[in-house]
């Protein structure tokens, strides 16, 4: 319910693919991506999750401004994880994310905890975070009284029905005592707890790479950085049963977990835009345009199809790969998306308008 891929860039290990095998492997029911401020992995991961015949959840990680918080006392840095709950819940959050990106810069988004909320209300699930938690940071940091009043916080803004309790177990010493906490505190704000595992790698044997990726984003040597690192290899997916033992101190956090799941889960396609068709000339369907558009563009550009026996000269080698682009646009119904593309642009050279 929380996993991270490289697509968060140096805080993820593991491709989108490889964690759908070892959820496959691990006879995983269905499985979730939550990015970091984003849904830039969400099409691989979905393709390789049909494949596998894996459901799919789709979330992204997102720290609320601190400019924003010191009005209103929230912590620094803490992040949140927004899992959409089913079809309405992933507009809602792409949404909140575009508006975020928009309202900041390159690589550094600016998310408003109550436009955040406002967008997304009723529509997708608040995990407190792992980690990087806003609530569990609060908790290791000041203790109790403050995490639950950040919890409390969260709740006001959310809904005490969308709030989730995140709880993880990748070995270290203090992580029972950690989800003891948690829990308790989950229990006194009257939210349910979910055991989402905070993940950043896909197998065990990914640690070392995740370590390397951490090092990396903190501009230390491995050395250096390892006091800040993670003392286990504990951050890797877990089959069923295994969350069932490492969680039986917690009755029915599992069961609330699989419960969410189930109810979060769909396939990405649903989603696709469907676009009015395009008016085309000649009689001709939308694939048959592209084709006619796309035949000229590269008659100009390449010059003539060479006629057989050319394979290596750059002609040979353009038409080559128009011919196979178009067969992919062809098989995944996109024709119309290109024209829409091209309509625009072809309106804006024709008005000298720069695009």
């Amino acid at each position: 319910m929380h996993c991270r891929s490289n697509f968060s860039f140096l805080e993820g290990a593991s491709h989108p693919e490889a964690l759908v095998v070892e959820a496959a492997r691990l006879g995983l029911e269905a499985l979730a991506i939550t990015d970091r401020d984003g849904f830039y992995g969400v099409v691989r991961f979905a393709e390789a999750a049909r494949e596998m015949g894996i459901a799919t959840m789709f979330g992204a990680e997102i720290a609320p401004t601190q400019t924003a918080r010191a009005s209103r006392g929230l912590r620094p840095g803490g992040r949140l994880v927004l899992l959409a709950d089913g079809t309405p819940g992933y507009a809602r959050l792409s949404r909140a994310l575009s508006l975020g990106q928009l309202a900041g810069s390159k690589g550094a988004p600016v998310f408003e905890l109550e436009e955040v909320a406002e967008t997304v209300a009723g529509s997708c699930w608040v995990l407190t975070g792992g980690r990087s938690g806003l609530v569990p940071g609060a908790l290791m940091t000041d203790g109790p009284a403050a995490a639950r009043a950040e919890l409390e916080r969260l709740v006001s803004a959310f809904g005490r029905d969308r709030v989730l309790v995140e709880i993880w177990d990748h070995g270290d010493p203090i992580d029972h005592h950690r989800n003891d906490a948690l829990v308790e505190i989950a229990h006194r704000v009257g939210v349910e707890c979910v055991a989402a595992n905070d993940v950043d790698h896909a197998t065990p044997a990914d640690a070392d790479l995740a370590a390397v990726a951490a090092a990396v984003g903190a501009r230390r040597s491995l050395d250096s950085a390892d006091p800040w690192l993670p003392g286990g290899i504990g951050a890797h997916l877990r089959s069923g049963a295994e969350q069932a033992r490492r969680f039986a101190r917690y009755p029915g956090v599992i069961e609330r977990t699989v419960e969410i799941a189930r109810a979060a889960a769909f396939d990405l396609s649903l989603v696709a835009p469907s676009l009015p068709p395009f008016p085309c000339p000649d009689g001709l369907d939308e694939m048959g345009f592209l084709r006619r558009l796309t035949e000229e563009g590269g008659h100009r550009r390449y010059g003539t199809r060479p006629s057989g026996g050319e394979d290596l000269s750059l002609r040979a080698r353009a038409w080559s790969t128009i011919d196979r682009e178009l067969a992919l646009i062809e098989q995944l119904g996109f024709a119309g998306y290109f024209l829409v593309v091209w309509d625009i642009v072809d309106f804006c050279r024709r008005n000298d308008i720069y695009c």
